[in-house]
């Protein structure tokens, strides 16, 4: 026997499953998508300082020990 499932209905089962997801695990989602930023947010800062001159560990330290 061969069960058939037309396209429209497979999307609609897939978004009823995502949204009952969402409702039901808001933590799991939230943790995710906050993990997501701050991963975009260090990429940001890294693009950011390489565009930036290098700065030597004589200097840091220099700066550090005042």
């Amino acid at each position: 026997m061969e069960i058939i499932i037309k396209e429209d209905e497979i999307k609609s089962m897939l978004e009823d499953i995502i949204f009952k997801l969402f409702q039901e695990k808001k933590e799991i989602f939230r943790d995710i998508v906050e993990e997501i930023m701050e991963d975009i947010a260090l990429c940001k800062a890294i693009e950011d300082g390489r565009k930036n001159e290098f700065v030597s560990q004589e200097k840091i330290m220099e700066i550090l020990n005042r």
